[in-house]
């Protein structure tokens, strides 16, 4: 399977004022902007999900939508998931994805818990990744019961808005 973790876009900041409660953060303009282009560069890269997966956190479904929009897949048919949000533990994450059918998933999340998805997956203790807003991580598995794989790339949202234009 190949999995891509696609960390939200920019979002309006815990210290601004008027900034809601976590779950309703929503993206910024430079926000929505930025994420378009990080998605039109995968686009360029011929990524096709088949499934896609999302926190219900605000900001992580603004990020999803986009991606829909911009790969050609329909928003009706994304899906919300508790295991994708910041403090979920990746084991339920993998218990999940293995109900899952797809040759290619992509998920739509947050740090730190899609960096400690990709640490079990590589079979490394320790988080060894940072994600950057709008950036994406393409794990290939091998298994999902348990988690084993490999870091094919890590894609940087500068390097995908290059690939855009």
């Amino acid at each position: 399977m190949l999995l891509y973790l696609v960390r939200h876009g920019v979002a309006v900041p815990h210290d601004d004022p008027s900034c809601p409660p976590d779950p309703e953060r929503p993206l910024t303009p430079k926000g929505f902007a930025r994420t378009k282009e990080a998605a039109r560069g995968l686009a360029e890269l011929g990524v096709h999900p088949r499934v896609m997966v999302t926190s219900p956190l605000l900001r992580a479904v603004q990020t999803a939508e986009i991606f829909c929009e911009v790969l050609d897949f329909s928003v009706t048919k994304l899906r919300r998931s508790e295991a994708l949000t910041p403090a979920s533990k990746p084991a339920l994450f993998f218990a999940e994805l293995a109900r899952l059918k797809g040759a290619e998933v992509m998920c739509f999340g947050h740090a730190p818990n899609l960096d400690e998805v990709i640490a079990l997956a590589a079979g490394r203790g320790n988080v060894f990744t940072a994600l950057k807003k709008a950036g994406v991580a393409l794990l290939e598995l091998e298994s999902i019961d348990p988690p084993k794989g490999l870091l094919a790339s890590l894609y940087n949202p500068r390097i995908l808005r290059l690939l855009a234009k």
